[in-house]
């Protein structure tokens, strides 16, 4: 089977699964699904990567709900994660499931470190150079799993039931810099910002995914201070060492 006959999938509000995608790739010639936005029903030919972060130890729903509008017959299929340093825990599992569910055959599976989406001090500067080679390496074994065409199927860790996913217990503030402009509403992977009051964020629709203070020209969007430092001592102990690739081929 040809290479170019692939489907990556992402959910990266932040950058950090977009860099562990393109590091996998085989080659340029790669069809993109953008999990950030709507998706439209569609069936995938050759191989489907599916890369998606990890919140509490868990998927988003939302990148769950829109990889859901991929459907295989049978499809060979790769599940990576990306988490900020501190445990993947119950995601990369609750991924594999789905993919199954979705018609897809799973053969190989990674949990990738990126630096964390809203301590930016933990695994920052993550994927690094090492990280990525891991990853094409990668790309590269699951490129030659695909050729030799061998479905032989793989485990990964994980729990069922999954953990429960974290309340969000805080909502993104807009400073008085904020001037409007809209594009953290434009981007909004949830819609929880509307474009008539882009200064106001819908808590019951909030994730956390950081993708409105990351693209925010202004910095004018911010999480409360005090969350942020209590979050940055807890990561601290927990999520200082660094973690390495895992590869489940």
């Amino acid at each position: 089977m040809s290479t170019t006959e692939w489907t990556t999938a992402v959910f990266s509000p932040t950058g950090g699964c977009e860099k562990v995608a393109k590091a996998i790739e085989p080659n340029p010639s790669v069809r993109r699904v953008d999990l950030c936005e709507h998706v439209e029903p569609q069936s995938v030919q050759g191989v489907l990567m599916a890369v998606v972060p990890v919140y509490g130890g868990r998927v988003p729903e939302v990148a769950l709900e829109r990889l859901r509008a991929l459907r295989g017959d049978g499809t060979p299929a790769v599940a990576v994660v990306v988490y900020g340093n501190r445990a993947y825990e119950d995601a990369l599992l609750e991924l594999h499931t789905e993919l199954t569910a979705n018609g897809f055959k799973v053969i190989a599976a990674a949990a990738f470190i990126a630096e964390h989406s809203i301590v930016r001090t933990i695994a920052k500067g993550r994927p690094n150079e090492a990280d990525c080679a891991v990853a094409a390496e990668f790309g590269r074994r699951v490129s030659a799993k695909v050729a030799a065409e061998d479905m032989s199927a793989i485990c990964v860790p994980g729990n069922i039931p999954y953990r429960e996913r974290p309340r969000i217990p805080v909502t993104i503030l807009t400073l008085d810099s904020c001037r409007g402009c809209g594009r953290c509403a434009r981007l909004c992977p949830t819609g929880a910002i509307s474009p008539a009051t882009p200064d106001k964020t819908d808590p019951a629709k909030c994730i956390l995914c950081m993708r409105c203070v990351s693209v925010c020209f202004r910095r004018a969007r911010l999480l409360p201070p005090p969350v942020v430092e209590g979050m940055m001592q807890r990561l601290n102990l927990v999520a200082s060492e660094p973690k390495q690739p895992e590869i489940f081929i």
